[in-house]
């Protein structure tokens, strides 16, 4: 995670923290088996150009007129999902994958040797990822809760951790396996997976994803780099911080990216680019 403002990592703060311990919730080890995963022609694959909201902190608004909500696995419940899935949307569960939250109800369940250098952000540090005997189960759990709760896709946070100071000495080729795992984690249950940033490792890592999560890919240049996943007919999801929708939407239309304008810390507020730019559908909705 490079990102000055990066990840979903808009948890911001400890107010938020304290926000996110009142309301997390365990993942329910007694929930019911949901049946064999779908095939991959019926799991959810969005398509590029599609609208969406992302939203991680404050309190949810289900009356965001987007098909796509990307929102937090853990603080988000299951009345929720059931209230966005009868409205016909779909939904994305936010999960941290490489790194540990202290601030999660399972954060006492991950050992302390799988623990690494601080990601950026308060109360979070980088995983060992090359240990996945260890970590496989705990994601797994995870996973698990997503399905359980009605998710339709994962969005895996933090998957970079190679090119970062983790305090590993993680390598690309460890990066691929445990991204590769996660992928399959989700793909098992029946879930789409998308890919958080990670742009060097695209060519190798695009036929395992449904689609792709991008930050600030207009303000470094390097939007053009995600066209493996439009190629292959799979949406590239993409927020700017910095900039105005009037510096990115042009190029967002041309590369047929879900682009939006979003705050750093992720609440409710969003701004699409305008329908003249190109993507249907596409509206402001600053709040």
């Amino acid at each position: 995670m490079r990102r000055p403002y990066g990840r979903g990592s808009a948890l911001l703060a400890a107010s938020l923290l304290l926000l996110l311990a009142a309301c997390t919730a365990e993942p329910d080890e007694d929930a019911p088996d949901s049946g064999p995963a779908p095939s991959p022609e019926e799991r959810w694959q969005p398509e590029p150009g599609i609208d969406w909201q992302w939203q991680l902190s404050g309190e949810l608004d289900t009356s965001v007129d987007a098909p796509v909500y990307d929102i937090d696995g853990f603080n988000t419940t299951k009345d929720q999902i059931a209230t966005l899935k009868a409205a016909g949307r779909k939904t994305i569960c936010y999960l941290s994958t490489g790194a540990w939250e202290e601030f999660r109800p399972d954060a006492k369940d991950f050992p302390e040797a799988l623990l690494g250098e601080g990601n950026g952000w308060e109360g979070e540090r980088w995983l060992d990822i090359r240990r996945t005997a260890e970590l496989e189960p705990l994601m797994a759990k995870r996973i698990d809760m997503c399905r359980d709760k009605g998710f339709d896709a994962v969005e895996p946070d933090n998957m970079d951790g190679y090119d970062n100071t983790s305090g590993f000495p993680l390598t690309a080729g460890d990066q691929l396996a445990y991204n590769r795992l996660i992928a399959k984690l989700a793909h098992d249950r029946g879930l789409s997976v998308g890919l958080k940033n990670d742009l060097d490792q695209i060519p190798q890592l695009v036929g395992a994803f449904d689609f792709a999560v991008n930050e600030q890919c207009a303000e470094y240049e390097e939007c053009e780099r995600l066209t493996p996943f439009i190629e292959a007919g799979k949406a590239v999801f993409h927020v700017e911080y910095e900039l105005a929708t009037s510096r990115f939407c042009g190029l967002s239309a041309e590369l047929r990216l879900s682009s939006l304008q979003k705050k750093p810390d992720l609440d409710t507020w969003r701004r699409t680019c305008p329908a003249d730019h190109g993507r249907p559908g596409s509206r402001s909705t600053a709040g």
